[in-house]
C-alpha cells in the first residue's frame, strides 16, 4: 500500500506541500500546481509548459478541431482496419468449434500474446481488432439460412465470409470462454503484460505501469499515435487550423532503432501572441545540430528575458525567419527522425511544424489526474543535474533539449517499473510497505480463454437463456428472449471486449412446430433439393438413363436420374450437384429435338418454388464468380448464345447463357447419342489462359473430387469489370468449348444438394428424403420467414451497435442426432468504419 510520508519531496514548495497533505488525506488535489501569475513573463512560461485556460470560444473551437480531426483519422484509417478471409484451401473445409476458437485467441491476443494465425483463415491488422462479439442462433442449420436467403438480408449483405460449421454436442458459449491456450502462450502473455506476476499492488495502479506496463521496450511503445497526439493538441497533417503548417518528410513507420532528436523553444510575446524567439535541437549524443534566434514578423511588446534569456539587443542583427528555420529542420532531421521534448506540442505549435513521430516526457514520466512534472524537477530528480537556475539569466534551450533526449533515453532503457520503483518516493511521495501481504506472489495462471483476458483487463460477458457457462455470475446475464438479449446488450454503456450472445427464439418455435428435428429437416433438405431438380420429356421410346445423364451432364454434374415411363411416353427426373446445372439445363435444353420431337425442360411446380426466382436473383447478386462448364466439341457446334438467364438480360446483368438447338439422335438402332467421345481437359492453367485476356484471373476453384473427370470451375477475377466482360463473351467462349453463366452455388459449398442429403442416416435417406419432398405447410413456412425476418432485423440492429473495428461472429451451430449431422454456417465480418 501507498504509505502518506511526513516529510514531502524536497522539490515541493510550500504551496505543494499543502496541497501534497489534501491529497493524502483525501485523494483529490487541484489540477493546477503552479502559482498563478499576473506577469506576461509568467504567462509565456505557463504556455510553454503546459496548456494555459481557454476562452469559451476557444475551448469550444478546439472541441471541433478534435471531432473533425477525429473524422479525417476515420478515413484515413478504415483501409487499415482489421479485415478477415478464408484461405483458398480451406474454403470448402468445414471448420470446428477448434477452429473457431483458433480464430478468437488470435483476435484478442494476436502475435504480441504469444498466438499464431489460425490454420484456415487470415486476419490482417489483428492489433486494431476492438472487440469480439458472438452471436449463437440457437436451432438453425446451414440449410435453414439458404432456405430463407430472401428473409435474411442482412447476413447475407454484410457477412461476405462464411464457412460450414461441423456441429457439436458441446455447449458452444461455454466453449468459447473456457478454451484452454497452451501454457508456454499464456506464460508469455502474462509477462508482457503484467511483467512481474508477484508486483505489488501500489506499482500495479501506479500510472506509469498502467500506461506502460512493467517491461522494458523499445523507444517505439513510447512514440505518441496519431490519436493521441490530436487529443494533446500536436499539430497534424490534415487536422482544421493546421493548413499553413509545414511538414517534414517522415517514413510512415519508425523502429527501435529510429534516431532520437531533442528539441526546444523559447517564445516571446508579440500584439499576435507568443512567437518563436529561439529553437535548439541536439542529437542522440546530445551535440547541438541546430541554435538559431528567429525574429518574429510583428513587433515584440515583451522579449520575456527572465525565462527566454533573449533581449532586444540579441534580436537587433537577426535577420532569420520561421520560414528559414522550417527550412533548416525539414533538411537537418532524417525520415524516420523521433523528435523528443517536454511539451512538445508547444514547441511545434511555435514553429509551425507538423511532424509526425514524437516522443512527450511530460507523457512518459505520468502522474495521477493528468498531471505533469516540469522540466527542472525531472532533470533534478532523475538526472541529478540542475538547469533553469536563478543564476542563469533565462532557459537555454539547448541545456533544455538535452535534458528532455536524456529523460527519454534513461526511461528506455531502464524501464517503466524501475523507473518508478527508483524514483517513487522523490517523485510521487509514496513509499512501499515491503511487509504487506500485497506483495506476496500472484498464484498460478489460469489457461483458460476467458481468465486470461480478464488478467489483461479485458472484461466478458454471457447474455442468453440460463444455461451451464464455465463463467463466472457476474459476468452473465440471462434472458428468454432474443429481443430480451438484444435489448440488455444495447442498454450497456460500455460493451465488454469478448461477448457472447444467445438467441433462443427461433430454437423454441421449431420445438414446437415439429414433434422432432429430424422431421424439419427432412422437409427442409427437400425444398433445398427441388431447387436443383429440373423435369424433362418426352424422351425417345427406348432411350436410358445412361443416355439422359451424357445429355444433361453438359450443364453440370449430375447427382441422380430417375426415368418417369408412363403408358405413352418416356419423361426423367434429373437432380444436379449444383444450381447452376440446373438453371443451364433450362436455358440449354429445353426446346431441344430428338428425332424431330422436341423435349420440355421445366421446373417442379409446387408452392415452396413459387419465390425460386427471387432467391436465384439474390444469389446471383451477392456472387463475385462466374461458372464455366467445358463442353465436349461436339455439343459446342449445336448451341448458341440466350440473350437471358433467370429472366435478366445479357448485358444488363452480365449473364451470359446458351440454347441448343439441335443435337444428334439419341441412341436408337445401334447409333449413339454422342458420336465423339473426345474429352475435354480442364485444368487452372487452361482457364487462366483463357480467361485472362478479360481482366486478371485472381482465383480457379475446381471441384476436389479425386478420380473424378472435372468438366466445370467456378472463376473470380480481380476486378468486376473482368466478370462483366467474361459474361458478356459468352458467345465467344462458346466458340472455345466453354458455357458460362453467373454462379449461384456460394463458394464454401462444394455442392448444393450436399446440404440436403446430410440430414438422414444411411438406412432411410432414399425413402424419407423422397417422401418429405412434396410435403409442404404454407402456414409453418409463412411463420417461419417471418420470424426468419425478425431475427435478420435484430441481428442488424445488433450490428450498428458495435463499435467499429468489431470482429462479429454469428453462428448456426447446426443439428447432431443418432442418424447424422446436420451441418451448420459461421458467418464472419469486421465492422469498418462509418
Amino acid at each position: 500500500m501507498y504509505e502518506t510520508r511526513t516529510r514531502p519531496p524536497q522539490w515541493m514548495c510550500s504551496t505543494e506541500q499543502q496541497e501534497t497533505q489534501l491529497f493524502s488525506r483525501n485523494r483529490s488535489i487541484s489540477l493546477n500546481m503552479e502559482p498563478s501569475s499576473s506577469s506576461a513573463a509568467e504567462t509565456c512560461n505557463s504556455q510553454k509548459r503546459k496548456n494555459i485556460d481557454l476562452t469559451a470560444h476557444e475551448k469550444a473551437k478546439r472541441l471541433k478541431t478534435v471531432q473533425v480531426g477525429e473524422e479525417l483519422l476515420q478515413c484515413e484509417s478504415s483501409s487499415r482496419m482489421p479485415r478477415i478471409s478464408v484461405l483458398p484451401d480451406h474454403l470448402q473445409q468445414p471448420i470446428t468449434v477448434n477452429g473457431l476458437t483458433e480464430l478468437l485467441h488470435y483476435a484478442a491476443l494476436g502475435k504480441t500474446g504469444g498466438i499464431k494465425q489460425p490454420s484456415w483463415c487470415r486476419l490482417l491488422h489483428q492489433r486494431r481488432v476492438k472487440a469480439i462479439n458472438v452471436v449463437i442462433v440457437e436451432g438453425l442449420t446451414q440449410s435453414h439460412f439458404y432456405k430463407h436467403y430472401l428473409s435474411l438480408k442482412h447476413l447475407r449483405k454484410n457477412y461476405s465470409t462464411r464457412v460450414t460449421f461441423t456441429p457439436s454436442s458441446t455447449n458452444l458459449a461455454s466453449a468459447i470462454f473456457s478454451t484452454k491456450l497452451p501454457e508456454s502462450d499464456v506464460l508469455t502473455l502474462n509477462q508482457r503484460h503484467n511483467g512481474n506476476s508477484g508486483l505489488h499492488r501500489a506499482l500495479r495502479s501506479h500510472p506509469v505501469i498502467t500506461k506502460f506496463g512493467a517491461q522494458r521496450r523499445g523507444l517505439t511503445a513510447y512514440v505518441l499515435p496519431k490519436e493521441e497526439m490530436i487529443r494533446r493538441h500536436f499539430p497534424v497533417k490534415g487536422m482544421p487550423g493546421f493548413e499553413e503548417f509545414v511538414c517534414t518528410e517522415s517514413v510512415d513507420c519508425v523502429t527501435d532503432n529510429s534516431p532520437l532528436y531533442g528539441l526546444d523553444c523559447e517564445m516571446c510575446l508579440t500584439g499576435q501572441g507568443y512567437e518563436l524567439s529561439r529553437v535548439s535541437v541536439v542529437d542522440c549524443a546530445g551535440n547541438c545540430l541546430l541554435d538559431e534566434l528567429v525574429k518574429p514578423p510583428r513587433q515584440i511588446l515583451d522579449y520575456l528575458t527572465k525565462f527566454s534569456g533573449i533581449t532586444a539587443a540579441m534580436l537587433q542583427p537577426i535577420k532569420t525567419t520561421l520560414r528559414d528555420v522550417q527550412a533548416k529542420l525539414r533538411t537537418l532531421l532524417p525520415s524516420d527522425a523521433v523528435l523528443v521534448g517536454h511539451a512538445l506540442n508547444n514547441d511545434l505549435m511555435a514553429l509551425k511544424l507538423i511532424h509526425q513521430h514524437v516522443i512527450d516526457t511530460s507523457l512518459m514520466y505520468r502522474r495521477e489526474f493528468g498531471q505533469k512534472f516540469k522540466l527542472k524537477v525531472l532533470a533534478e530528480t532523475v538526472l541529478r543535474r540542475h538547469i533553469q537556475t536563478e543564476e542563469e539569466k533565462g532557459h537555454n534551450p539547448i541545456e533544455d533539449a538535452v535534458a528532455a533526449l536524456e529523460l527519454a533515453q534513461y526511461f528506455i532503457k531502464t524501464g517503466p517499473l524501475q523507473v518508478v520503483e527508483l524514483h517513487l518516493e522523490e517523485l510521487w511521495g509514496y513509499t512501499i510497505d515491503e511487509d504487506s501481504s500485497d506483495c506476496a506472489p500472484a498464484p498460478t495462471p489460469s489457461l483458460r480463454f476467458a481468465d486470461i483476458l480478464q488478467i489483461i483487463d479485458r472484461s466478458v460477458a454471457y447474455l442468453g437463456k440460463r444455461s451451464d457457462i464455465t463463467l463466472a455470475l457476474s459476468n452473465q446475464q440471462w434472458h428468454n428472449s432474443d429481443k430480451e438479449v438484444l435489448a440488455s446488450f444495447r442498454r450497456k454503456t460500455k460493451c465488454s471486449f469478448l461477448s457472447v450472445l444467445l438467441f433462443p427464439s427461433i430454437s423454441a418455435h421449431l420445438k414446437g412446430c415439429f414433434p422432432t428435428p429430424e422431421d424439419q429437416h427432412q422437409k427442409l433438405c427437400g425444398s433445398l433439393r427441388e431447387m436443383c431438380v429440373v423435369y424433362a420429356g418426352p424422351f425417345p421410346a427406348g432411350i436410358s438413363e445412361r443416355e439422359v445423364r451424357q445429355l444433361f451432364r453438359c450443364c453440370g454434374p449430375v447427382r441422380k436420374i430417375t426415368m418417369l415411363n408412363t403408358a405413352f411416353r418416356v419423361h426423367a427426373e434429373v437432380e444436379f450437384e449444383l444450381l447452376e446445372g440446373a438453371v443451364l439445363a433450362l436455358k440449354t435444353l429445353n426446346g431441344l429435338h430428338m428425332q424431330g420431337q422436341p423435349i420440355k425442360v421445366q421446373r417442379p411446380v409446387n408452392e415452396s418454388m413459387l419465390d425460386l426466382d427471387l432467391t436465384l436473383d439474390a444469389l446471383m447478386e451477392d456472387s463475385s464468380h462466374i461458372y464455366a462448364v467445358k463442353l465436349k466439341p461436339r455439343i459446342a457446334e449445336c448451341i448458341t448464345v440466350s440473350e437471358k438467364v433467370n429472366g435478366h438480360t445479357l448485358e444488363a446483368e452480365c449473364s451470359g447463357v446458351t440454347t441448343v438447338n439441335t443435337l444428334p439422335s439419341a441412341k436408337v438402332n445401334g447409333k449413339s447419342l454422342h458420336p465423339t467421345n473426345t474429352k475435354s481437359k480442364l485444368c487452372e492453367e487452361n482457364i487462366s489462359k483463357t480467361f485472362n485476356p478479360f481482366g486478371t484471373v485472381e482465383r480457379v476453384l475446381l471441384p476436389a473430387k479425386p478420380g473424378k473427370y472435372v468438366r466445370h470451375a467456378y472463376i473470380k477475377f480481380e476486378t468486376s469489370e473482368g466478370r462483366h466482360a467474361a459474361l458478356s463473351a459468352s458467345e465467344e467462349l462458346l466458340k472455345r468449348g466453354y458455357l458460362v453463366c453467373p454462379s449461384l452455388t456460394p463458394p464454401h459449398l462444394s455442392s448444393w444438394v450436399a446440404m440436403a442429403t446430410t440430414c438422414v442416416g444411411p438406412d432411410n435417406e432414399a425413402d424419407k428424403v423422397e417422401d418429405m419432398t412434396h410435403m409442404h405447410n404454407s402456414a409453418q413456412d409463412q411463420e417461419l420467414d417471418l420470424m426468419m425476418t425478425k431475427l435478420d432485423r435484430h441481428l442488424k440492429k445488433l450490428f450498428r451497435s458495435l463499435s467499429d473495428g468489431t470482429l462479429s461472429v454469428v453462428l448456426l451451430p447446426g443439428h447432431t442426432s443418432l442418424h447424422g449431422n446436420l451441418p451448420g454456417l459461421c458467418l464472419m465480418e469486421v465492422k469498418q468504419a462509418s
